[in-house]
Formats: C-alpha cells, sequence, structure tokens
C-alpha cells in the first residue's frame, strides 16, 4: 500500500498554548495545551457537544481561539499563509467532494490544488476500493463510498498533517481497518495526524496518544 508522496525531512510539530474556545455564553474548553510531534497521531475523544469538532477547526486555522495560540514548527497559525495549507488535508463531516464529477475527477482535482501527485489519483482509488467505480459521478455513490473518496484524497497529498473529523463515518469494517492502516503508515512515514472518533479504531502505533475533552 502506497501512501507517502514525498519523503519529510525535519521536525514537524502542531502545538496548542492555553487555548480557550468558547460556544455563545458556553466555555468549551480553557488553558489546554497539547503537541503534536511528526511520528505521532493524537485521538481526541470526549462526548458529544465537548467541542472536538471545533478544536480541530481551532488546529485547522479555520477559526481563532479566544484566547490562547496554535503553532505550527513554533509560528502562530494567525501569522502563517499558503505554506501552511500546503502541509495541511483536512477531511471533515462533510465529503467535500464534487457530486457532479467522477471520483477520479474529485481526486485529479484535489492533486492539483495541493500540489499534489494526480498521477496517483488511480491507484488510491485502487487502494480505498472505488477503482470499479471511479467513472460514476459522486452523486450516484452511496455514503460509505462518498466517504471514501474523501479519504482517498489524502492519498495524492502531499500534506504532512491530516486533520480528521469522524473518519470513520458511513466506513464498512473493511474501510474501517484501511483507514487505521492509512494513519499508522502516515505517521511511520514522519506525518503527524489529529483525528475524533466515537468508535473503536483499533490502531496499533507506539505514538498514539489520547486528549479527552470533558
Amino acid at each position: 500500500m502506497k501512501k507517502s508522496l514525498s519523503v519529510w525531512s525535519g521536525k514537524a510539530r502542531l502545538e496548542g498554548r492555553k487555548i480557550a474556545c468558547r460556544r455563545g455564553e458556553r466555555l468549551l474548553f480553557d488553558e489546554l495545551d497539547l503537541h503534536v510531534d511528526e511520528g505521532t497521531l493524537l485521538q481526541v475523544v470526549g462526548p458529544n457537544g465537548c467541542g472536538k469538532t471545533t478544536l480541530l477547526r481551532l488546529l485547522c486555522g479555520l477559526r481563532r481561539p479566544d484566547t490562547g495560540t496554535v503553532l505550527w514548527n513554533g509560528s502562530s497559525l494567525a501569522h502563517l499563509d499558503a505554506d501552511f495549507r500546503m502541509q495541511l488535508a483536512y477531511v471533515g463531516h462533510r465529503a467535500g467532494i464534487k457530486d457532479e464529477l467522477t471520483p477520479l475527477e474529485n481526486l485529479e482535482a484535489a492533486a492539483v490544488l495541493s500540489a499534489g501527485a494526480r498521477d496517483q489519483a488511480v491507484s488510491a482509488l485502487k487502494t480505498l476500493g472505488l477503482d470499479h467505480v471511479a467513472l460514476q459521478p459522486c452523486r450516484h455513490l452511496s455514503a460509505g463510498q462518498r466517504r471514501r473518496v474523501a479519504l482517498a484524497r489524502l492519498l495524492v497529498s502531499p500534506a504532512r498533517l491530516w486533520i480528521l473529523d469522524e473518519p470513520l463515518t458511513g466506513l464498512d469494517v473493511a474501510a474501517q481497518t484501511l483507514t487505521a492502516e492509512l494513519l499508522v503508515e502516515h505517521a511511520r512515514s514522519g506525518g503527524l495526524a489529529v483525528f475524533t472518533s466515537h468508535q473503536a479504531f483499533g490502531l496499533q502505533h507506539d505514538k498514539l496518544r489520547s486528549l479527552q475533552l470533558a
């Protein structure tokens, strides 16, 4: 199974220092510290409504914390630009794919936008078990197949940092196992990832960490 499109060099670190965030009048978390280095997988766990998705959005730079700082390689996300975006791959609750395009077209477009490897699109679809629907419009795919298209985008991107919000949603057991394998391989290649999941992942990795939100 081939995942890594490039060989990363040097250290990488995603860090949160004393971050706090509110939703309306409610304090979701406060004085939260975290760090994720290359080769590390961080699973964020907690009950519904505790702020897991909000935290991921902060770590992506899609939202700023009310207090505290999120840093990538020692620099605040508030001061980073396209260079950070090229090192980030985010898969949220929604698949984020174009219904009118085929899985192959979606992956080729994703590769172009991320300066990735367009010629890896076919092998990425095969890895995710989508080669038999590669040329069908995504609007005709099942929810699980659409989710696999979203995850296949990771394989055509050179991003070192993966942030995944409930990546197992809608996947069958085989696809869940494959997703866990892809995460471990990514970490072993020098990547890093932060993800949430209500389901048991079955991950076996010596640098797997857990962050509990109340």
